[in-house]
């Protein structure tokens, strides 16, 4: 007859969890060099950002702000160079920054440039 011990989770979950983490922040550092991959100024990798996130993230899509639903139409560029998400709730509108905009489950498709520009954010 045959016995086994039982494994324990805890030795592997928090690796498990750490390979996972790493090669996360990896693939947003590789996605982050990919919008800034030209760009000589901070204004320039914004702009970077920006097409990244026009070119990659589903709109419109709905998020809930405040515990209010609203919808993100698009998103624009200020004059201070802060990407900002345009949403709507019925005859209302507000442009609100990317940076603080809460997302969504499930997330829209090109979510993960958000986090890219979250990350990039993070380390200016």
């Amino acid at each position: 007859m045959r016995t086994t011990t039982p494994r324990s989770s805890k030795k592997t979950a928090p690796r498990r969890e750490g390979r996972s983490k790493r090669a996360c922040d990896a693939k947003l550092d590789e996605m982050i060099a990919e919008a800034t991959v030209d760009a000589h100024d901070q204004s320039e990798q914004t702009m970077g950002f920006y097409t990244m996130l026009e070119d990659n993230l589903a709109m419109p899509f709905k998020t809930e702000v405040l515990g209010v639903e609203v919808t993100v139409e698009q998103i624009d560029v200020t004059d201070d160079d802060q990407i900002v998400a345009v949403c709507s709730r019925a005859r209302s509108r507000q442009r609100l920054p990317i940076l603080d905009l809460p997302l969504p489950s499930p997330r829209p498709k090109g979510a993960e440039w958000i986090d890219a520009l979250r990350r990039w954010a993070r380390g200016r």
